[in-house]
């Protein structure tokens, strides 16, 4: 059974930088896991920031591009994201999630096991 757990949520001032990470059991091989980080903020739908694959290919949505950096350390199972230059607007519930024998995208749909989350909370 796969279980993802995420910490390193909190708050911070806009502009400020936050990491967070998720530790990933319950696949006997990192290989071909694309993992990713996704978030919802109240009233709107979840959606992805990043993701990383088994391969080291990355996407990251446009909003977050060049401020955002997703990691992966397969030997301690591991992801990460470093959050730099935080905006109020990226205030959410942040979830990481894997999916297996997916490209790397952002679709909520293609990622079949997910954590509880981790709250951001950006105020300007």
């Amino acid at each position: 059974q796969v279980q993802l757990v995420e910490s390193g949520g909190g708050s911070a001032q806009a502009g400020g930088s936050l990491t967070l990470s998720c530790v990933v059991s319950g696949y006997t091989s990192s290989r071909f896991v694309c993992l990713g980080w996704f978030r919802q903020a109240p009233g709107k739908e979840r959606e992805g920031v990043a993701a990383i694959n088994s391969d080291g290919s990355i996407k990251y949505a446009d909003s977050v591009k060049g401020r955002f950096a997703i990691s992966r350390d397969n030997a301690k199972n591991t992801l990460y994201l470093q959050m730099n230059n935080l905006k109020p607007e990226d205030t959410a519930m942040y979830y990481c999630a894997a999916g297996r024998y997916i490209a790397t995208v952002l679709e909520t749909y293609e990622y079949t096991s997910w954590g509880q989350g981790t709250q951001v909370t950006v105020s300007s």
